[in-house]
């Protein structure tokens, strides 16, 4: 699977995952911008959810999760502010990362990841 591929394959887990919590999926790959934010997701109608899906063929080289930098954070968190901003959001956030290892076929959702 090529890196295009598995990056799609990854969404539509998430995707699958997220709408079988009864979380509404607003947004997929939005773009401000140079960054991007994979998922964007309200969870009863409360709270707006900023997901980053890391895919990872194996764990060789670390956890999918341990793959969102720092600098990767201050843009995702950059990006969601202008989301924000630009449909007057006034509830709560929170950034979720979704880590997916196909080599052990693990899936597993932080909740709140970063800030």
């Amino acid at each position: 699977m090529d890196r295009k591929t598995k990056g799609k394959y990854g969404e539509d887990l998430t995707v699958a995952f997220l709408e079988s919590r009864k979380i509404e999926v607003l947004e997929k790959n939005y773009r401000h911008g140079r960054g991007e934010i994979d998922l964007i997701g309200l969870w009863k109608n409360q709270t707006l959810l900023f997901i980053e899906v890391k895919y990872r063929s194996n764990s060789n080289f670390g956890y999918p999760e341990s793959f969102v930098s720092m600098n990767q954070q201050k843009t995702i968190i950059s990006t969601a502010d202008q989301y924000i901003h630009d449909i007057n959001w006034q509830k709560d956030i929170r950034f979720d990362i979704m880590a997916i290892n196909e080599s052990n076929g693990s899936i597993e959702y932080f909740e709140d990841a970063f800030h």
